[in-house]
C-alpha cells in the first residue's frame, strides 16, 4: 500500500507543479498585459496610444491603416484652410494637371446623363491611333459595363488612365455602326497644356490665357510670346481669370520675362522658414512692353504672386475683380505609399511687404469657404463701393501708389461683372447644362458637315447663319422649361455666343473657342484699350497714380460682361 502512494505522488508531483508554473505565468501576463496597457496611456504620444490599444482590445478586428486614413484628414482639417492630406489613389490625379502630363488613353469627355462621351481626341494620342471618335459613348471597359447613375467623372478617370503601356479595351456605342464597337488602346503619355491660348487681340496687341501654373507652364508661355511677337505684338495682356494658382516658380519665372533682372517678385516667410527672397533673373523678353494683367475672385495663389508683381513695382495695370485671397506657402511631404502632405509652412508677401491672404478661422473651412458666396451677396461683384479700403492695412509700390493687404489683390482698375443677358431663364436653362448639352448634339448630328469647314473662322460664320437660339428653346421646352419670349430675346446674344463657341471648340479646339467666346468681352477691350492709349507703359502707371475707378476711363456700366461660367471637358 505504501509503495502504491508514493507511486501514485511521483506521477502527479510533477503535473501540480507544471499547472502551478503555467497559473503563474499566465496571471504575470495578465498583469504584465494590465500594467503595459496602463503605461501605454502614460506615453505622451495620445494617437499611438490610442491606435494601439484599439488593435490590442477593441471587440472586433479592425484595419488600423483604415482608422488613420480617416483620421488624419480630421486632423488636418483643424489646421489652415489649404494644409490637407491627399491619399494615394488622389494624388495620381491632383498631381497629373500640375506636371504637364498624365499616362491615359488621350480623349476629352463629358458625362451626358449617364454615359461617358468622347467630346474630342487629342492629337497624336493613343486613342487617335486607336480608332475613337468624337461622338463615341464609352459604355464598356474591360468587358465590364461603364454606365449608371453611379458614374463620376473621378471613376472615369480612374478606369481610362493607368501606366503607361498597359492596354484597356473600350467597348464604344458609335452612331454611325450598329451594335458596340470593340477597341484596344494602349495607354501613353499625354500632354496637359496650361496656356490655353494666345492670338493677337488686336493691333501689336497679343492676349494669352493661362489656366494654372504647373511644371510646363513657363515653356508654354515663352513659347506663345515667341508666337505673338513673330507676328508683331509689341504688348500684351494676361488673363489670370479663374487661374487658381499651382506652381510658385512657375509663376516667378513668368512674371520675370517683364521685371528688370533682380527686381523682387516675392518673398516668403514663416516660423520654422527664414525669410527667403524670390527676384527677377536678368534676361527676359518682355521688360519694355507693355502688360494688363486680368483677374477675378478666382484668381489665387500663384495668379495673385504675378499679379503682385507687377502692381507693386509699377510694370502695369491690373484690371478685373478682387482675387482670391490666398497667401499660405505649401511644403509636400510624400508617404511610401504615394499619398502626400501638404502643410501650410509659410506666407508669401508681395515686394510691398502685404500679404495677401484672407482672415481664416482655425479648423473652420466651412465658413472660409462661404466667403465668395458672402462678396457676391454684398454686391463686391457690381459695386467698388462695397469694398471698404480704408479696413485693409495700407502699402507702396516703388513709385509710392497705395495698395492694400489681405483679402487678395485689389486691382488698380475695377470692372463690374455684366448682368446684359443674364436672367431667370439664362439662368434656369445655363444651370440645367442645356446650352452645353445642346451645342454637343448639334455637334453629333452634323459632325460630317461641320468637319468639312478649312477653319473655325468659316464654321462660326456658318454658324451665325443658323437658328441655333430657336432650336436650344425648344431643347428646353423639352426638359420642361417652357418659352419665355421677352427673357429669351434678351439672352439671345449671350446664348448665340456660348452655342457658337462650343461647337468651334468641339470642331476646331480651344484656339478658336477663345477668339469666339472673348470677342464682345468688354474687359479683354478695355484692356485693348488702355494699352492703345500707353496707359500700361511703366512710366504711365507710376505717374498717373492709383486708378481704382472704371469711370476714370469713361466705361459705362451696360459695356460690362463677364465671363459666363462655361463647362469643360475632363481629359483621360
Amino acid at each position: 500500500m505504501r509503495s502504491y502512494k508514493r507511486k501514485n505522488t511521483s506521477v502527479w508531483l510533477p503535473l501540480w507543479i507544471t499547472l502551478g508554473i503555467a497559473i503563474g505565468i499566465l496571471i504575470g501576463n495578465v498583469f504584465s498585459n494590465f500594467n503595459s496597457r496602463r503605461s501605454l496611456f502614460n506615453r505622451g504620444d495620445k494617437l499611438e496610444a490610442i491606435l494601439e490599444y484599439i488593435n490590442d482590445a477593441y471587440v472586433d478586428t479592425v484595419d488600423i491603416q483604415e482608422l488613420v486614413e480617416d483620421a488624419i484628414p480630421e486632423i488636418i482639417a483643424g489646421l489652415d484652410p489649404h494644409s490637407v492630406y491627399i491619399s494615394a489613389k488622389d494624388m495620381e490625379i491632383v498631381g497629373d494637371d500640375l506636371e504637364g502630363h498624365f499616362s491615359g488613353i488621350g480623349v476629352q469627355f463629358i458625362m451626358q446623363r449617364d454615359t461617358v462621351v468622347v467630346v474630342s481626341i487629342i492629337q497624336g494620342g493613343p486613342s487617335e491611333a486607336a480608332g475613337v471618335r468624337a461622338g463615341d459613348r464609352i459604355v464598356y471597359v474591360n468587358d465590364s459595363l461603364f454606365a449608371g447613375n453611379s458614374m463620376t467623372n473621378e471613376k472615369v478617370m480612374r478606369q481610362l488612365r493607368g501606366k503607361t503601356g498597359t492596354s484597356v479595351k473600350l467597348g464604344v456605342k458609335r452612331l454611325s455602326s450598329q451594335g458596340i464597337v470593340d477597341i484596344k488602346v494602349t495607354r501613353a503619355s499625354i500632354p496637359v497644356n496650361t496656356v490655353d491660348v494666345s492670338f493677337v487681340a488686336s493691333d501689336k496687341v497679343g492676349y494669352i490665357k493661362v489656366n494654372k501654373f504647373g511644371s510646363t507652364t513657363y515653356s508654354e508661355f515663352i513659347s506663345a510670346i515667341s508666337k505673338l511677337k513673330n507676328q508683331q505684338c509689341e504688348s500684351f495682356v494676361i488673363d489670370l481669370r479663374q487661374n487658381t494658382g499651382g506652381y510658385l516658380n512657375a509663376a516667378i519665372d513668368m512674371v520675370g520675362e517683364f521685371l528688370a533682372g533682380n527686381q523682387l517678385v516675392v518673398y516668403t516667410e514663416g516660423r520654422a522658414f527664414p525669410r527667403q527672397d524670390y527676384l527677377a533673373k536678368q534676361s527676359g523678353a518682355c521688360k519694355t512692353d507693355q502688360i494688363v494683367v486680368l483677374i477675378d475672385e478666382g484668381s489665387a495663389s500663384a495668379s495673385e504672386i504675378f499679379a503682385g508683381a507687377i502692381q507693386d513695382n509699377d510694370r502695369g495695370l491690373i484690371i478685373g475683380r478682387r482675387s482670391f485671397g490666398k497667401g499660405l506657402v505649401q511644403g509636400q511631404r510624400q508617404f511610401k505609399d504615394k499619398s502626400a502632405l501638404r502643410l501650410t509652412v509659410a506666407r508669401y508677401h508681395t515686394p510691398s511687404g502685404r500679404c495677401i491672404q484672407k482672415a481664416y478661422e482655425r479648423g473652420n473651412s466651412d465658413d472660409y469657404n462661404q466667403d465668395i458666396l458672402r462678396r457676391f451677396q454684398r454686391g463686391e461683384f457690381d459695386s467698388e463701393d462695397s469694398i471698404k479700403l480704408e479696413n485693409y492695412p495700407l502699402f507702396h509700390t516703388v513709385g509710392g501708389r497705395p495698395v492694400y493687404g489681405d483679402d487678395g489683390i485689389m486691382p488698380d482698375i475695377f470692372i463690374p461683372r455684366d448682368t446684359v443677358g443674364v436672367n431667370s431663364y439664362y439662368t434656369r436653362v445655363a444651370n440645367q447644362g442645356l446650352i452645353y448639352e445642346y451645342s454637343f448634339m448639334y455637334t453629333d448630328m452634323h459632325r460630317e458637315r461641320l468637319s468639312k469647314f478649312k477653319n473655325w473662322q468659316e464654321l462660326s460664320s456658318h454658324l451665325q447663319k443658323q437658328p441655333l437660339v430657336l432650336n436650344l428653346v425648344s431643347y428646353a421646352e423639352s426638359k420642361g422649361i417652357r418659352q419665355r419670349p421677352y427673357l429669351i430675346n434678351e439672352s439671345r446674344t449671350l446664348m448665340q455666343t456660348q452655342m457658337e463657341a462650343y461647337i468651334v471648340r468641339n470642331i476646331f479646339g480651344d484656339d478658336g473657342y477663345y477668339q469666339v467666346l472673348l470677342r464682345d468681352d468688354i474687359v479683354l477691350k478695355r484692356a485693348v484699350d488702355l494699352v492703345n492709349k500707353n496707359k500700361a507703359l511703366p512710366e504711365n502707371v507710376k505717374t498717373k497714380g492709383y486708378l481704382s475707378s472704371a469711370l476714370q476711363l469713361g466705361v459705362l456700366p451696360q459695356d460690362f460682361i463677364q465671363l459666363p461660367f462655361l463647362r469643360r471637358e475632363n481629359i483621360s
